[in-house]
């Protein structure tokens, strides 16, 4: 599985522009910009919380962006409780 990334990414490098099948996109026109807009992230709060090691070290094992993660799970969960 790892080759079969490697190869792509070079494939990849060597593609020029004209390569790029672009039919799906639709052009970003005046009025998509003039219709856009900004959604900012929300803000985040450093905390500190106690969490059991075993669950702390799972999410860990996930590799980088495991706070993101957790994030995510507890908004879910928030969000499947306030209705």
């Amino acid at each position: 599985m790892r080759t079969k990334f490697y190869s792509d990414i070079e494939r990849l490098r060597k593609m020029t522009d004209e390569d790029i099948d672009f039919s799906a996109c639709p052009e970003m026109d005046e009025n998509f910009f003039k219709n856009a807009k900004i959604v900012l992230p929300l803000k985040k709060e450093t905390v500190t919380m106690r969490l059991d090691q075993d669950v702390l070290e799972w999410f860990r094992a996930q590799g980088k962006g495991y706070q993101t993660r957790i994030n995510a799970l507890l908004r879910s969960y928030m969000k499947a409780h306030q209705a």
